[in-house]
């Protein structure tokens, strides 16, 4: 092991940059070159990198987004791009990969994994936290947080006009991000894809609650459950409440990392230096209970994280 390469893929997390920075210092403090693909895959294909270096991720380690950028990259996922990447990697003599990013990138890595020698590994960095193998990813923390301050702000508002708030927060297939964020913001209701949603059950704990003088409620949805807009209207049309949507969209995905973000991207890195240095590719770097692990590539790909459902029966048995 000689030269590796770092790319970040798929959307952006809070914490790539500390990563970067985090596996770049490491793998040089171990005799190792380091190259970063801009715009991820795309990068790869064409071949468009930057030699990274201590004082290159000076300064990063705070910043939002990644200094590498990231971008969507359809030519990657055919069989001539997946040839093409290789045959870069193999040009740039690009002993390991590591790839930070969520479950799409996984799979990426796991197809170009078949076509390269070079050592694949990924480090899980997502604000969905979807990737099966790990309990947390890099920059769920962060995205929790910052869904957390801004419900908090809209519950004053909610609570001023006695109205019923709509709270949308992404997770276009999964419902991680909803189900933590309602929790610990003590969302009324939590609708996650995982989980089909009954409108009279909703419509029956508004009017319980109006009941009870509660007049006011946040309604944390998952973006993947459907069309927001149209339940709200069903709300309003069903339930003597003043209805509103506020949809967090991108903001979620952005700011300064946590600790516990920059802390998962140190620990990861390590790990995954680990790996390389002794050869090992093929493994997503995790976190199971207390302890930095790894799995095989192809069982984060086939296996399916699964939604702690006790979660969400908490979260309803507090919101009474």
């Amino acid at each position: 092991m000689r030269r590796i390469a770092i790319v970040t893929s798929g959307g952006d997390a809070p914490g790539m940059n500390a990563a970067i920075r985090a596996l770049t210092r490491l793998a040089i403090s171990n005799g190792l070159k380091v190259l970063g693909f801009i715009r991820g895959w795309e990068g790869i294909l064409e071949n468009n990198y930057v030699e990274l270096d201590s004082r290159t991720v000076g300064g990063i380690l705070h910043l939002g987004g990644t200094i590498l950028k990231t971008t969507r990259c359809k030519e990657f996922r055919t069989e001539d791009g997946l040839r093409k990447a290789a045959e870069n990697l193999m040009e740039d003599d690009v002993d390991g990969l590591i790839v930070i990013g969520g479950d799409g990138s996984a799979r990426g890595a796991r197809e170009l994994s078949k076509y390269t020698d070079s050592k694949i590994i990924v480090l899980p960095a997502s604000i969905d936290n979807d990737l099966y193998g790990t309990d947390e990813s890099i920059g769920f923390d962060t995205a929790v947080n910052t869904a957390l301050a801004e419900i908090n702000k809209i519950r004053d508002t909610a609570i001023s006009y006695e109205r019923t708030f709509l709270v949308e927060v992404m997770g276009r297939r999964r419902g991680f991000l909803a189900l933590e964020v309602g929790l610990t913001a003590g969302a009324e209701i939590i609708l996650v894809p995982e989980v089909e949603y009954d409108k009279e059950k909703i419509y029956e704990i508004l009017e319980r609650n109006a009941a009870k003088g509660k007049r006011s409620s946040i309604i944390v949805v998952a973006e993947g459950v459907g069309d927001t807009w149209k339940l709200a209207e069903d709300i309003r049309k069903n339930v003597e409440t003043e209805v509103r949507v506020s949809v967090l969209g991108y903001v979620q995905r952005g700011g300064s990392p946590t600790a516990r973000s920059r802390l998962l991207a140190a620990l990861f890195s390590q790990k995954a230096i680990e790996l390389l240095l002794d050869g090992v590719g093929g493994r997503v770097v995790g976190i199971q209970g207390n302890e930095i692990t790894s799995i095989s590539l192809d069982e984060a790909c086939e296996r399916v994280k699964p939604l702690n459902i006790n979660l969400l029966k908490l979260a309803e048995k507090l919101a009474i």
